[in-house]
């Protein structure tokens, strides 16, 4: 289980349920709604894991349904808002939306003993389940690497703890030969970690794919949308870029809101 650093900073103290065990370090900040701190997880041995938390300043925390940010390959737990402008939307749509640091790991196990998307679950999730008081099933959204490991975490959490998918312009390949170097330690690990192989999983939980058809990414989501019938495809104008995210960002907001509400 993780546990929260004392610099951690807490943007907001509102939320915050008394007595709780986490370590979070409370000060008044300019933008009411927004918290911040830092965990520490088995699964990233000796980093300080940063999260990010935007809720709507209107009712309480346990009201509000919650979204988990993967960020791309390079990005942090930041660009969920400072880049994607994600927080812009949690007052219209009255979601929780919440970013983790997921370093350059494709949110799986890695042979460098790191494991992200473990770090997620078993330590970000119960955080943001202690903090807020959300009960109910989560969703995810996530672009390129983030958009991979979005369908990743759901297809492994399942339809009973996952209530929508939105994986945008996701990095996705059809052959392990086809990956981006990095990406899988082998091709036993791409195998392993196949999102083509989970389809089934993942045609019981609402998915949503959006991706530029100028986006070096799209024969592979395109491949995947055949894969995955069920799922909601967007290909539409646009590249692998922050514009096209920060673009689509309220749409896919308002559709998971409508979603976990159904």
């Amino acid at each position: 289980m993780a546990t929260v650093s004392r610099r951690g900073v807490l943007l907001g103290a509102a939320g915050a349920a008394a007595g709780s065990a986490l370590s979070l370090a409370a000060c008044a900040g300019p933008q009411p709604g927004r918290r911040s701190g830092t965990l520490h997880s088995r699964h990233w041995p000796g980093r300080d894991v940063h999260w990010q938390l935007a809720t709507p300043t209107e009712g309480r925390d346990d009201q509000h349904p919650l979204v988990v940010v993967l960020h791309g390959k390079g990005g942090d737990a930041s660009h969920a808002f400072r880049i994607v402008g994600l927080d812009e939307h949690v007052q219209d749509t009255g979601l929780a939306v919440a970013a983790v640091d997921g370093g350059d790991y494709y949110w799986h196990a890695r042979r460098a003993g790191v494991d992200t998307g473990a770090m997620v679950v078993d330590d970000f999730l119960p955080m943001l389940h202690e903090l807020t008081g959300w009960s109910g099933k989560v969703a995810f959204l996530g672009w390129s690497m983030g958009g991979y490991g979005s369908l990743l975490l759901a297809s492994q959490l399942g339809p009973d703890r996952v209530g929508a998918v939105v994986a945008e312009s996701a990095a996705l390949w059809t052959d392990a030969g086809l990956s981006a170097p990095g990406a899988f330690d082998d091709r036993e690990d791409f195998i392993a970690h196949d999102v083509f192989r989970r389809t089934d999983v993942l045609s019981r939980i609402p998915v949503r794919l959006d991706c530029g058809r100028s986006d070096p990414f799209v024969p592979g989501n395109r491949a995947f949308a055949r894969a995955l019938p069920s799922a909601r495809p967007t290909f539409d104008e646009g590249g692998h870029t922050a514009t096209y995210w920060r673009d689509h960002a309220g749409p896919q907001l308002e559709w998971i809101a409508k979603t976990l509400r159904q």
